[in-house]
């Protein structure tokens, strides 16, 4: 299979399930999801202040459930607006994760990225995910930040439909740019939750070589070498090297079958923000 047929197939977590007539142009796309979803802790520029027992939505992992608990609020087709309590309540990774079965499903090659913004906190690197999608090459996407409230609230400078590679640097080119002394790594994570540093760095790095082979899991979520407390610098150099480049095709795929570290088992160690630590069995 070539790289862009591989990219154009649904994975496990981005099948969607029967789905309407969509949009087949990228943007328009973009601003469907965005008008499907909201992030959890972004609620207040669209005037609304999420109940807390809605913030376990975020735990919902594949694009079919996702929307089938945006279609539980509100059944009208997704082409239908919606109000902001009838949106699904997740993060960044839930943005990406729908526009990428979206145009996955209309015939777009589209990756999940996992890595970190410029454009969020003011001289850091915030933990975030995006959208990478093929047009005339592969283009960065950040669905989450197409609508004009978040434009005005981030105050963004560039079109959201193509964030440049110094406002989003994937885990593996964060962690090539920490270990070559351009970048300091407690200026990378999560600030609100003081996770920063090499573990996430590393972290980030394992989990957007797996979205890369198509297992797109949730932020939270660690096995392996991401969970090693003396993890192989030589094996998270190789993965941050082909993350950062985005391929070689093939070279991503050996070295994610060939890494048992690497590699996503069937179940992971979640570390949910507002459930505590679980144990969770992905769908094979």
């Amino acid at each position: 299979m070539s790289e862009l047929a591989y990219y154009r197939a649904q994975s496990v977590v981005t099948e969607p399930g029967p789905l309407e007539d969509l949009p087949g142009d990228p943007r328009a796309l973009g601003l469907l999801v965005r008008d499907l979803l909201i992030h959890r802790e972004g609620t207040a520029p669209f005037g609304y202040a999420l109940p807390a027992e809605r913030r376990e939505e975020a735990e919902t992992r594949y694009a079919a459930d996702i929307l089938a608990i945006v279609r539980g609020r509100n059944p009208a087709p997704l082409t239908a607006p919606r109000a902001p309590e009838e949106r699904f309540a997740g993060t960044c990774r839930d943005f990406a994760v729908l526009f990428c079965a979206f145009l996955r499903h209309t015939g777009t090659p589209a990756r999940v990225r996992c890595g970190y913004a410029a454009y969020l906190v003011a001289g850091f690197h915030a933990d975030h995910w995006v959208t990478e999608y093929w047009q005339d090459g592969w283009r960065l996407a950040d669905a989450e930040m197409l609508a004009p409230e978040m434009i005005e609230a981030f105050a963004l400078r560039f079109d959201p439909m193509d964030v440049p590679r110094e406002e989003f640097l994937v885990g593996g080119r964060a962690w090539r740019d920490c270990r070559d002394g351009r970048a300091d790594p407690a200026t990378f994570g999560v600030p609100d939750l003081n996770l920063t540093g090499w573990e996430m760095l590393g972290g980030s790095v394992v989990r957007d070589l797996a979205a890369l082979n198509k297992v797109e899991v949730l932020p939270w979520d660690s096995w392996g070498a991401a969970e090693d407390e003396d993890p192989d610098l030589d094996l998270l150099d190789r993965a941050a090297d082909l993350g950062a480049a985005g391929g070689p095709f093939a070279a991503l795929h050996l070295l994610y079958l060939d890494s048992p570290g690497l590699r996503v088992p069937a179940e992971v160690v979640s570390y949910t923000t507002y459930g505590g630590e679980r144990l969770v069995t992905l769908r094979g």
